[in-house]
C-alpha cells in the first residue's frame, strides 16, 4: 500500500471574489472544467501540471497566514519577482537564491502563503 500522488492542495479564503482575482488575475490560473461553470461557486479548483490547487470559502474552514503553503514552479523566476513587486503583491519572504533553487514567498488576500519556485539546473 503506497500513496501514489498528491491529489490537490486547498486554501481557505474569506472572500472568493477577491481570491479569484489573485489566483486568476495575478497567477493567471484557470478554473478546471468542473468548477468554471458556476460564477457563484464558493469552491474553485485549478489544475496545474498533474495536480490541483483549490480555494474555498466556508464558515467551517478559515484562512491562516501561518498555515499550509504551496510552492508553484515558475518558468522565469526574475519575471515573476518583478511582476509581484510591480503589482504590489505582499512579499512574506525573499527572494532567495539557494544552491538547489530560487524562491519568493508571496501572500494572497487572506495572507495564505504561495511560494514562487524555480529549481536550479544541474
Amino acid at each position: 500500500m503506497t500513496i501514489t500522488s498528491v491529489a490537490f492542495f486547498a486554501y481557505a479564503v474569506s472572500d472568493i471574489k477577491k481570491a479569484r482575482k489573485f489566483y486568476e488575475g495575478f497567477l493567471d490560473l484557470r478554473p478546471n472544467g468542473e468548477y468554471d461553470k458556476d460564477p457563484d461557486s464558493q469552491y474553485i479548483e485549478y489544475d496545474i501540471a498533474g495536480t490541483t490547487v483549490a480555494i474555498g470559502c466556508s464558515d467551517q474552514w478559515l484562512p491562516s497566514e501561518k498555515g499550509a503553503s504551496v510552492a508553484l514552479e515558475v518558468d522565469d523566476f526574475d519575471a515573476w519577482v518583478k511582476k509581484a513587486k510591480d503589482a504590489g503583491v505582499p512579499i512574506a519572504m525573499g527572494p532567495y537564491d539557494f544552491p538547489s533553487c530560487r524562491m519568493l514567498v508571496i501572500t494572497d488576500p487572506d495572507k495564505n502563503r504561495v511560494t514562487l519556485h524555480k529549481r536550479s539546473k544541474k
